[in-house]
């Protein structure tokens, strides 16, 4: 994994107000189990059935930053893509997402600041239902262009 070069994502100049990414999720119950197992977090509303029975929600739900982590993947891997970096997050959980559910994630760039090298993000997730179980939007510095290892290494023998 940390061994081969991957090429970046597009880069600041490559980018127009407008371009989007979606991606389909099926979240699975081995997803909530990494999670859970990753953070240590025993919340008995994500575990436990007979306690979210007795919840508004009648079942446990999914954590909220399981499903940040698949946006924070899509930036990562496609919108702006690999070498962004997210800087700034606001996000709305409107709707619960329970375990096994079918997810939809759009993201669009709705802003670009040169000056400042950076793209805002509008994020929704929604559930096969059409209810919106995500939403906001993101603050994205994308990938630098790299400077020439070549030119700099010959810097010495001049």
């Amino acid at each position: 994994m940390f061994d081969k070069k991957r090429p970046l994502g597009k880069k600041i100049t490559e980018l127009n107000v407008g371009d989007s990414y979606q991606q389909d999720y099926q979240l699975t119950d081995q997803d909530l189990l990494f999670y859970l197992g990753i953070t240590n977090d025993a919340n008995p509303l994500y575990l436990q059935h007979d306690y979210a029975s007795q919840t508004p929600y009648k079942r446990p739900i999914v954590p909220s930053v399981l499903l940040f982590g698949n946006v924070s993947s899509i930036v990562s891997m496609h919108l702006p893509g690999p070498g962004s970096h997210i800087l700034e997050q606001q996000l709305r959980y409107p709707h619960p997402v329970y375990h096994e559910s079918k997810l939809f994630f759009h993201l669009h760039i709705s802003s670009i600041d040169l000056d400042k090298h950076q793209v805002k993000l509008d994020v929704r997730g929604n559930d096969t239902e059409n209810r919106t179980v995500l939403e906001g939007e993101l603050v994205v510095c994308p990938a630098y262009e790299p400077k020439s290892m070549i030119a700099s290494s010959l810097e010495n023998f001049y």
